[in-house]
């Protein structure tokens, strides 16, 4: 098992030379801090000015981290993933709307999915984020408990039957509906909706998943009495695990706030964290399903010697793995070739809205430590093993 993820033959079956090159390439630029700075901003500058770049955007970093510009175009990699015993997670990336127009769409965008990947067995999963259905401000008002004008109260109950539509649709479509977690300053409001949702449509299974961000060192606290309610009212909690990605904001905000940061203290302790509340959820699977989000192979390791102490097959719906297109092939190939459940996070979108996400994505590969030179060793590997055939 130890040297599982070391298999770049299976993890890069699906690239050509061509492509893997391309990879190599794009690492290799994400690397180096100073030209993902100019390389994003030239980018902007050049869609703000309406150059035509998008082509050549597409044809690398779009084409390396995206799945298409819409559902329909997403399927040719949808295919090509599922033949590879990998699942997809269908991802509209477009971010940065806050208006009600905006939201209507996202929803309409997201029933859209769900009916979508309903009569597809390689798409089990929907995913939303709750700015996506609402602001931010008005989460974070209402996790304060804040009293709520009338016009207000009205928008919050637009996000509520949102979030309730989807949930819904997604309970009749026997789809899993993963919902993210954004900043800690509008996560209360956000899971305390999640919580309603799971109370409502969870009774025979988890279909609703909320998202732990384990960087955070209250959320298994959280998890333990969310599980307590679960058990007094009577429904399953669905869970994705990951890190997070909003550690710098959070940092800065609490400095600037004289307040405490709800981050943890180290890197260590975080993945402490994140594998205790791994533990917690698969020794309470009898009422909890989770989704793995993670790109660190010992937590992989983690759940797989887990499952194996516990006599659980690899197979078990009840346990996913997670990661993002474009990045730790190595660990989605070879556990779908091993037998595991495990899923791709497939951004789409048009080219040009999708831009913030994919200039997010390569500012988090630079600033999360030994994630891109691991990328870069196991392509260099692949690629001299193909020379050496």
């Amino acid at each position: 098992m130890s040297k599982l993820f070391d298999n770049t033959q299976i993890a890069f079956a699906l690239k050509n030379d061509n492509e893997l090159n391309r990879a190599y390439y794009l690492f290799k630029l994400i690397s180096s801090n100073t030209l993902v700075k100019i390389g994003t901003a030239a980018t902007q500058v050049a869609l703000k000015l309406h150059l035509p770049v998008e082509r050549i955007i597409r044809a690398t970093v779009f084409d390396h981290f995206c799945g298409g510009i819409s559902e329909q175009d997403c399927l040719p990699v949808v295919d090509q993933l599922y033949d590879k015993k990998v699942h997809s997670v269908l991802d509209y990336s477009v971010e940065g709307k806050e208006d009600e127009a905006h939201f209507d769409d996202a929803l309409a965008m997201t029933l859209k999915i769900i009916s979508f990947a309903k009569e597809r067995q390689a798409l089990p999963f929907a995913v939303f984020k709750p700015t996506g259905f609402g602001r931010i401000d008005l989460y974070e008002k209402v996790g304060a408990k804040e009293k709520l004008s009338a016009a207000e109260q009205a928008e919050w109950a637009r996000v509520e039957s949102r979030f309730d539509l989807v949930c819904k649709a997604a309970h009749e479509a026997a789809i899993v509906v993963l919902i993210d977690a954004e900043e800690s300053w509008m996560q209360d409001a956000a899971d305390d909706l999640v919580a309603a949702m799971m109370e409502k449509y969870n009774k025979e299974k988890a279909v609703v998943f909320n998202t732990l961000q384990l960087y955070r060192w209250d959320r298994l606290d959280y998890l333990k009495k969310l599980h307590s309610s679960a058990q007094e009212k009577g429904f399953y909690i669905g869970m994705k695990l990951v890190r997070g990605a909003y550690m710098e904001k959070e940092n800065l905000r609490a400095q600037e706030g004289n307040y405490p940061t709800p981050i943890c203290e180290s890197k260590e302790a975080t993945d402490l964290n994140y594998n205790e509340a791994l533990r917690y959820m698969l020794d309470h699977l009898d009422s909890m399903a989770v989704f793995v989000g993670t790109h660190n192979e010992e937590s992989s390791y983690l759940v797989m010697t887990i499952l194996a102490e516990k006599n659980i097959s690899a197979a078990d719906t009840r346990v996913w793995f997670g990661q993002l297109y474009g990045m730790s092939d190595n660990i989605s190939y070879n556990l779908g070739a091993a037998g595991y459940q495990v899923a791709k996070y497939l951004p789409f979108g048009p080219v040009r809205e999708v831009m913030p996400y994919l200039i997010r994505r390569a500012e988090e590969n630079t600033s999360v430590a030994g994630q891109t030179s691991r990328e870069l060793l196991l392509i260099q590997t692949e690629r001299n093993r193909r020379k050496n055939k």
